[in-house]
């Protein structure tokens, strides 16, 4: 008896796991048909853009073209009229002169013949004043009249040729291409920002530059945000919990137009942007407060973040124009805001000076990074690495740390008396002009 419900157990657990099996297999099905609609529809969506396109452009370069042929079809009609114009000028003085002519030797004629068959008293008189007249007009000069050979005759000359050329162009002008030769590879999260990066897809293909455009998922329009030569991206001011949408293209070496478009991806980022606490005498900050500037105000001390909004695991990005430098200036991160002090270089917080000196809690390294130079970066890495028990009470707490500056970096481990899930940032100057950018 227990022999049979034992191997009825075993079917009924055996029938579990097949049904088990059959769900996931089926829901593999459903992801693959899914994943072939999306393919599906992604050809079809590509296919009516690249019509629409296609047709648009076309039918630009149609009215274009009617337009360049009709300005120069007028053109060559306003040329014959000239040429026909000063051409006919001549004749037309020519023939009234003759006409001139015709008129006066008709005169002449019928005064001639009234003298011949007028009175024998008066023939004397007319036949002397006729004689006279006709001496006078010169019968035997006559105006000269251009022969055909020396008159313009006007012809157009058109070169079939043309229709031959534009043909060869036609024929080649554009393509189709089924896949861009550049993809979208990868979204990184970063406060208020997302580091986009791409990668070529085609081995024939030799970039030159490449071109970057987003926009949010609620718009319409693209924009650039990038155009260079390297495969990564950092796009800034990113509203956080918001999709945008991605694309990039590349233009090939010598080549001036540019590739089609990757398929659009989205991406978003979950980290509210790196901001400088405001109300600091002795700094001003951009509207967005991710730049601080350190004014001219006499007044000193530390300028911190607004939050504690770096996380270990990501990189903490400082970008500055320098300005006089002071054994005391410091760029870092800290577990606490403290009001009194005019430096980082202090327990709990790591730092760079802007002389590329090191500093943990408040002792300087050996090593050194060189100095912080005007449109350089210095970057913060973290990770925690635990060395005892960790509660909300405290505990033996160490975090490896690399700060890297001009292409060097040092890494070293920071010992902290209580976990520390995130950290402020801070900056202090002694002289006016710095300015320091974080994301």
């Amino acid at each position: 008896m227990e022999a049979a419900e034992a191997e009825v157990r075993l079917l009924l657990q055996e029938a579990r796991e097949s049904i088990e099996a059959a769900r996931s297999y089926r829901r593999e099905l459903q992801q693959r048909l899914r994943g072939l609609h999306q393919a599906r529809e992604q050809i079809k969506d590509s296919a009516t853009l690249t019509r629409d396109v296609l047709e648009q452009h076309f039918s630009d370069l149609k009215g274009t073209l009617k337009k360049l042929l009709d300005e120069r079809l007028m053109s060559l009609l306003q040329e014959v009229d000239v040429i026909e114009q000063e051409s006919i000028k001549p004749l037309d003085e020519c023939q009234k002169l003759i006409e001139h002519g015709v008129s006066t030797a008709d005169d002449l004629l019928r005064e001639g013949e009234s003298a011949v068959d007028g009175d024998v008293g008066q023939q004397n008189e007319k036949l002397c004043n006729f004689t006279k007249k006709a001496l006078h007009i010169q019968l035997d000069s006559l105006p000269e009249v251009p022969s055909l050979v020396d008159v313009p005759c006007l012809s157009a000359q058109l070169d079939d040729c043309l229709l031959t050329i534009l043909k060869n162009q036609i024929f080649r002008h554009g393509t189709v291409a089924s896949r861009p030769p550049v993809q979208l590879e990868e979204f990184v999260e970063k406060p208020g920002g997302i580091l986009v990066r791409w990668c070529k897809v085609d081995e024939d293909f030799i970039p030159q530059d490449y071109r970057l455009q987003y926009r949010k998922s609620t718009s319409s329009h693209f924009e650039d945000v990038y155009v260079g030569s390297e495969t990564e991206f950092m796009v800034l001011h990113i509203d956080p919990h918001v999709d945008y949408q991605f694309r990039v293209c590349a233009r090939g070496d010598g080549r001036q137009e540019w590739s089609p478009w990757s398929v659009p991806q989205s991406g978003h980022t979950s980290l509210v942007p790196h901001e400088w606490t405001t109300g600091l005498e002795g700094y001003s900050l951009s509207s967005r407060r991710n730049i601080a500037l350190r004014n001219d105000s006499q007044s000193c001390g530390v300028l911190y973040s607004k939050a504690p909004t770096y996380f270990c695991g990501q990189t903490l990005t400082f970008r500055q124009t320098v300005g006089q430098p002071d054994r005391r200036d410091s760029l870092g991160v800290c577990v606490e805001q403290r009001n009194g002090d005019d430096s980082l270089q202090r327990d709990k917080a790591v730092c760079i000076s802007t002389n590329g000196a090191v500093f943990v809690n408040g002792k300087e390294m050996t090593n050194q990074l060189p100095a912080v130079t005007s449109g350089s970066t210095v970057t913060f890495d973290m990770e925690v690495v635990q060395l005892g028990p960790c509660s909300n009470e405290g505990g033996n707490f160490k975090l490896r740390v690399t700060i890297s500056s001009n292409n060097r970096e040092v890494v070293f481990d920071w010992v902290l008396d209580q976990c520390c899930g995130s950290l402020y940032f801070g900056c202090s100057f002694s002289y006016p002009g710095w300015k320091v950018l974080v994301f």
